[in-house]
């Protein structure tokens, strides 16, 4: 299981955080020029920011700028040693079950058990099922960090490094995804400015059907929290 120390390092590696990118913010500079891979999203996104010199598409440039300065912000929380992962899952499980009743804990909590997951809540109270389930999952996730097959797909093709705009897109659109997936859960992840580094969970969130769990019944969302585990 990936942890924070893995996502400085290949943030650091992949020069992301040597970039300062409260500096970066401006984007259109050779500093940030010479960081941008010639491939991939990475030089999409570097074009798009030539919309900053005209007036028809103000809007993009300031939305480009939006998102760098929420990247930025958000990897910070990494750098800090806040535990985002947790963070997220906390947050994802608070939607699941701020409206359930302790009869409809109970039944996910049994549903659970006969696949082998105890999950070790002190009181079947949303908040405490929430925390529960939440740690349960980050101490049992089967995680592949999204950076980091990033980084095995382009070190096969002898690039270095993807490019700190490659990053910065595909977090844009995997937050743009979500935003028009799972409503609900794009906002509170915002409200906590980490919506920008969903893309890290969005891989085991496909494979589990997680966001699916809008319109799963009660027996359904074991089944999720199991295939999140394993």
């Amino acid at each position: 299981m990936y942890g924070n120390n893995e996502v400085i390092s290949y943030l650091q590696a992949n020069k992301i955080l040597a970039l300062k990118l409260d500096h970066a913010v401006s984007a259109v500079g050779d500093q940030v020029r010479k960081q941008v891979d010639t491939l991939g999203k990475g030089t999409t996104r570097l074009l798009y920011y030539t919309s900053c010199f005209t007036d028809e598409y103000n809007d993009v440039c300031q939305r480009q700028k939006t998102e760098d300065i929420r990247f930025r912000d958000a990897v910070y929380k990494i750098v800090r040693h806040d535990d985002v992962l947790y963070d997220m899952l906390r947050i994802y499980f608070e939607e699941i079950f701020k409206y359930k009743t302790s009869e409809q804990l109970e039944h996910i909590k049994q549903c659970l058990m006969a696949v082998n997951v105890h999950i070790a809540a002190s009181s079947l109270t949303s908040a405490g099922f929430t925390l529960a389930v939440a740690s349960s999952v980050r101490l049992g996730l089967n995680l592949s960090l999204e950076i980091s097959a990033l980084a095995g797909t382009w070190a096969s093709r002898g690039i270095a490094a993807v490019g700190v705009y490659g990053i910065v897109q595909k977090s844009a659109d995997s937050a743009h995804r979500l935003h028009i997936q799972f409503p609900p859960y794009y906002s509170a992840l915002y409200a906590q400015g980490l919506e920008m580094l969903y893309f890290l969970i969005e891989p085991v969130f496909q494979k589990a059907g997680a966001i699916e769990v809008q319109w799963s019944s009660d027996s359904g969302i074991p089944n999720i929290i199991t295939r999140m585990i394993g």
